[in-house]
């Protein structure tokens, strides 16, 4: 199971990320955990300073805009 945290403030790009992962991982067959995280605190912890951010498995893999189905797609393998 791969943990996914989006980082951002809940604005409109932040919660189509998530439900772009969501659907993604439904459609593929892949197990997650996915967590919004909105503590500026946390978001900036990661050195992410463009949201929405992205963090699969402790690793920052996205920061700023929507990523593409086919970018989610490469990270979910």
């Amino acid at each position: 199971m791969k943990t996914i945290k989006v980082l951002g403030s809940g604005c409109r790009n932040c919660l189509t990320t998530a439900q772009l992962i969501a659907e993604v991982a439904k459609a593929k067959g892949v197990d997650i955990a996915l967590e919004k995280v909105e503590s500026m605190a946390e978001i900036v912890s990661f050195g992410v300073m463009s949201t929405p951010g992205v963090v699969i498995d402790g690793q920052v893999v996205h920061a700023g805009g929507v990523p593409d189905r086919k970018k989610i797609e490469g990270w979910l393998g």
